[in-house]
């Protein structure tokens, strides 16, 4: 396109930037342009500057430099737990032991101090008698009457904030790891540069008037449009990208998986996230002392601690199941119960807890519910765990009901999720039995997508059951990752806009 093109394309705030760009010698910073156009807004500058970039009209330059500040200059005031460590040792012959600083500046600043003259390589263990001392070393002598280099560094940003350029980046990453210290905020400094294309369209003359973008009905009714001056409609003019609005992936699954579901009958509930360990453990007939009550798998509460059991019937039973089996032919664990263990309060681990609930209020056939809800397990963050995930849930109580039933379900939930080879392995379950594993194949291999099975009689006598139970709990997200190829669970739960405009519409 010719220099009188663009020109004629050109809208006012565009026609503005450049010539004061032009009269600025070409160069400048945004904020200059916004003082010398005498513009309204600052985003007045920064819209046209994107539009006259588009067209080659100018350059934008950009450069990123971290500044430094102090958090709070009550840093200063206190001192750092090292310092009054230094002052306290300096006072007492340059030796200290652990008990006499605690009792010199505190426990609290104690131990931080300690810690910290070690790693500043301050201070030497010495051994006199059974108690081992803090000696003062040659570079701890030295800082006892001057500023180490973190002080100097915090008494330089207390007189004002200063960029990386101007401070010791090694002192300062070592600054970043303590809290409440200093603060670090990242400034972009742009410039904006006219182009010789630019400075062609110039050169032919710019003229500032208002111009009108768009004909509206109103200017043709009234005949306004024969006064005004009619902007040029460039249809190669740069365009920002349009993205339909979506839910997240992992909404439309949800609903997905729901919507399955209802068409095969079945009705969904939910319950709370907070559970007595009597639903979420006892009630399936997990022993009081089975490793996935420690603290290492589960998410204890420390308030409130106990969450007291008020169905008398059905915890009498399932005490009895566990001790000795009930009524149910079984022998039980052959331990004593503890009503304390089982009123303890946790975050659920399963989504079962929401159907042995249900069961117990409900325990007359015909059932078929189903959960969508959100567990917890003190498990690592990697790329295939989290520590709070979904799992879909479901039951089928009725006369009748069978294992192979169980088989016919699952196969039909996983095809109408799109999945065509579909296979069943044995796999063991505390509370089922017998008990499946469902995989599919997909990518060449073979995907396990969850458990199921029947419950033993342990598990649904105490509740009052009469019929088979058909029970599954499935992974949630491992569905979202094979539906959008995703290697890692974490990207499911960052703030991604490339991942939800990428992804389907459907």
């Amino acid at each position: 396109m010719s220099a009188s093109q663009l020109l004629e394309g050109l809208s006012y705030p565009e026609r503005k930037v450049l010539l004061t760009l032009n009269q600025l010698n070409g160069s400048a910073s945004p904020e200059r342009i916004f003082q010398v156009g005498e513009f309204q807004q600052q985003v007045e500058v920064m819209n046209a500057a994107s539009w006259l970039q588009s067209k080659g009209l100018i350059e934008i330059q950009e450069s990123a430099k971290k500044w430094y500040s102090l958090r709070s200059a009550a840093v200063l005031d206190n001192g750092l737990p090292e310092r009054k460590a230094l002052d306290f040792i300096g006072k007492h012959d340059n030796k200290s032991t652990i008990a006499q600083l605690e009792e010199g500046i505190g426990k609290a600043d104690s131990s931080l101090a300690i810690g910290w003259l070690k790693r500043k390589g301050l201070v030497n263990f010495e051994k006199s008698g059974p108690v081992p001392v803090l000696v003062l070393n040659e570079n701890g002598l030295k800082a006892v009457s001057g500023d180490m280099a973190d002080e100097q560094v915090l008494k330089s940003l207390a007189s004002g904030d200063r960029p990386e350029t101007e401070l010791d980046m090694t002192v300062v990453q070592q600054l970043k790891t303590r809290q409440e210290l200093i603060t670090e905020k990242l400034v972009i400094s742009r410039t904006f540069g006219i182009t010789d294309l630019g400075k062609e369209v110039v050169s032919l003359g710019i003229e500032l008037k208002e111009e009108v973008a768009q004909l509206t009905p109103e200017l043709i009714q009234t005949g306004k449009w024969k006064e005004v001056s009619l902007r040029r409609y460039d249809i190669k003019t740069f365009a920002p990208a349009q993205y339909a609005a979506k839910k997240h992936p992992l909404t439309r699954i949800g609903d997905e998986i729901r919507r399955i579901f209802v068409q095969m009958g079945f009705t969904e509930i939910e319950d709370e996230f907070v559970q007595p360990a009597f639903w979420n453990m006892d009630a399936l007939f997990t022993p009081q002392d089975h490793p996935a009550r420690d603290m290492q798998d589960t998410f204890y509460l420390g308030w409130p601690k106990t969450v007291p059991l008020d169905d008398e019937g059905v915890v009498s039973k399932v005490k009895a199941v566990h001790e000795n089996g009930g009524d149910t032919g079984s022998l039980g664990w052959r331990s004593k119960w503890s009503r304390d263990e089982a009123e303890r309060a946790l975050l659920r681990t399963h989504t079962t807890v929401n159907t042995i609930r249900y069961l117990s209020k409900h325990p007359d056939p015909p059932a078929k519910v189903f959960s969508i809800g959100r567990i917890f397990r003190n498990e690592a963050i990697d790329a295939t765990h989290l520590p709070e995930f979904m799992q879909i849930e479901g039951i089928i109580v009725e006369e009748g009901a069978s294992f192979d039933m169980l088989v016919g379900v699952l196969k039909e939930f996983y095809q109408r999720m799109g999945f065509d080879i579909i296979r069943f392995r044995p796999g063991p379950f505390p509370y089922t039995e017998p008990s499946l594993e469902i995989e599919v194949f997909y990518n060449n291999r073979w995907m396990e997508l969850g458990g199921a099975g029947v419950f033993r009689p342990e598990v649904a006598s105490p509740l009052g059951l009469k019929y088979p139970v058909l029970a599954w709990g499935l992974g949630f997200e491992r569905l979202a990752m094979l539906r959008w190829n995703l290697k890692d669970i974490r990207e499911l739960y960052v703030t991604d806009l490339d991942l939800l405009r990428s992804s389907p519409i459907f």
